[in-house]
């Protein structure tokens, strides 16, 4: 399969510092609030696991990966699988996802990249569902609620 067909990839310029944005992706008591109430547990070390649950749709999941590469405050990669596709729990149904940030100006471009898409189907619904993750981290970011970090 061709690699532009199996990835899916979304932006959003956020007003924001990068290490404000980092906090952000990294601490799961603030990736909770934006991230669709998913509760994130690992050590941030490559080779760590991860795991992503909650409940989506009212059915509780758990999904899980492992940490690749973190370069603070630049680059976040991890595998992800999630059982809710049926998908057998083999190394080829998980999906890499990268979360890049580079200064724009004053503001933060945050980017992510989804790997190993099945589908024309499956880049497009990752690409609209990480969106919205953006969107979200958008505004509780540039909220001006006590909760932002």
């Amino acid at each position: 399969m061709n690699a532009d067909v199996s990835v899916a990839q979304a932006s959003i310029e956020v007003a924001a510092p990068r290490d404000k944005v980092w906090r952000a992706l990294t601490e799961p008591a603030l990736i909770r609030q934006y991230f669709l109430g998913t509760n994130v547990q690992t050590t941030w070390k490559p080779g760590d696991p991860i795991t992503y649950s909650g409940e989506y749709n009212g059915k509780a999941y758990e999904d899980k990966g492992t940490i690749l590469e973190v370069e603070p405050k630049v680059l976040l990669k991890t595998t992800h699988y999630s059982p809710t596709t049926g998908l057998p729990d083999v190394p080829g149904n998980y999906h890499t996802v990268e979360y890049r940030l580079a200064d724009d100006g004053d503001h933060t471009k945050v980017t992510i990249v989804q790997g190993n898409n099945k589908s024309t189907e499956e880049v497009e619904q990752s690409a609209a569902t990480w969106r919205l993750v953006l969107q979200n981290l958008k505004e509780f970011l540039e909220s001006d609620t006590s909760h932002a970090p």
